[in-house]
């Protein structure tokens, strides 16, 4: 049975857990909206679809360089209202996208989306990971998970239908607003939610000691390398996805944005069936199947099939994809209990540092071995990442874990 005072209690999750996830949502608007109108950018500009591409790579770059300073700074300072200004930080950036007189001012722009993302989804999950026991921590992220899904559903999807209609700076003028309205709301709701208060005053010393902690944990680098590894083999195919529909004359940027959010509606089926599935498959399970569920499914979109086949593809990648990540996220999250939010911002800036590379290495790849080889070899890596990580991946207490009785 549980401790009676458990966040986690019989009774649900923490209520503040739906603005956390509300939260996750908005910034996750912003982070698959470009994808699907790339094509259309790079016109634009007169530039290639490999440069355009690195628009999503400086974002995700951007977004890896601020987690170590954004983790420290949450656990410090208050997460839920640091979460605040980088919602509204993310928002103006994309009003300012949508202005952009040239390729380069757009780039600056989405730099600083980086930033405002930067700030949210990981000290999101650091927050949601202070509210509940370990017993319930996955349950409970898999609500962020939730939010961060919705808005990567309907930032893909409503993209590429308004880019369709509007164009580019239609998608990010009309995602600014939201984003800058979904900040107010958390700001209002927050104000009324019991939250976590800040875990310490400004100890430069104390943060030391927190990095010391979490790299004292063979864990970590087990970890930050697997998300690493997802980032640039999942993540990096996405900016490529409209380019890939193109060839095979589809070029409905509405169609190419559907074929993105699938990857978010198999993130939803995750977070709706996470508390069914890891009892029935257990840890180890979840991992070896979320790696080989998203190898098929990239050997799937190797053989180029129709876009509605695609579309199911990546709906089960992105199930498959979650299972694996979930699991890394827990691991990660018992890498320290008094620096967690430190500790979940170093997982965010390797998966980003991850997305930056990944990117780079398909651009790379698709030019020098072309699309079928590419997508073999990270086929067979995710799939060897499952299975690896599902023998050599065991928990280990935290050297500043607090010695407790056992809940069981």
């Amino acid at each position: 049975m549980p401790p009676a005072g458990s966040a986690a209690s019989s009774s649900g999750l923490p209520p503040a857990l739906n603005i956390i996830a509300l939260s996750s949502f908005a910034a996750s608007l912003s982070t698959r909206a470009l994808d699907p109108v790339l094509p259309r950018i790079a016109d634009d500009f007169a530039v290639t679809i490999t440069t355009a591409a690195g628009l999503a790579a400086v974002t995700s770059f951007t977004f890896a360089v601020v987690q170590p300073a954004i983790g420290a700074l949450g656990d410090l300072f208050g997460k839920a209202r640091l979460m605040i200004v980088c919602l509204a930080l993310l928002g103006f950036a994309n009003l300012l996208g949508a202005l952009s007189s040239s390729f380069a001012v757009l780039f600056v722009c989405r730099i600083l989306a980086g930033i405002g993302a930067g700030g949210v989804f990981p000290v999101a999950l650091g927050l949601a990971a202070d509210l509940v026991t370990v017993e319930r921590r996955q349950v409970a992220i898999g609500r962020v998970l939730g939010g961060s899904m919705a808005g990567n559903l309907l930032g893909a999807s409503a993209s590429g239908v308004i880019g369709d209609f509007l164009g580019w700076r239609g998608v990010l003028a009309i995602l600014g607003l939201l984003v800058i309205a979904a900040a107010i709301a958390v700001a209002l709701g927050a104000r009324g939610a019991k939250m976590p208060p800040r875990s310490a005053e400004m100890d430069l010393p104390a943060l030391r000691r927190g990095y010391r902690t979490i790299f004292s944990n063979p864990n970590a680098a087990i970890c930050f390398t697997a998300v690493f590894i997802e980032g640039t083999c999942v993540m990096g195919l996405f900016p490529y996805v409209a380019a890939f529909l193109h060839e095979q004359g589809e070029e409905s940027l509405a169609v190419a944005g559907l074929v993105i959010a699938g990857f978010a509606v198999g993130g939803l089926i995750y977070t709706l069936t996470v508390s069914q599935l890891l009892p029935r498959l257990g840890t180890t399970g979840m991992m070896i199947g979320g790696g080989l569920l998203v190898a098929l499914q990239l050997v799937a979109i190797m053989l180029g099939p129709h876009w509605q086949a695609q579309l199911v593809a990546f709906i089960l990648m992105g199930m498959g994809f979650y299972m694996l990540h979930g699991c890394i996220q827990v691991f990660a999250s018992e890498l320290t209990e008094t620096a967690r939010g430190t500790a979940m911002s170093l997982h965010s800036f390797f998966f980003f540092i991850g997305q930056t590379t990944g990117p780079i290495a398909y651009g790379f790849g698709l030019s020098q071995l072309g699309k079928t080889a590419t997508l073999a070899l990270t086929a067979l890596t995710m799939a060897m990442l499952g299975l690896v990580l599902a023998r050599i991946l065991k928990p280990r207490p935290p050297a500043d874990a607090v010695t407790r009785e056992s809940p069981f």
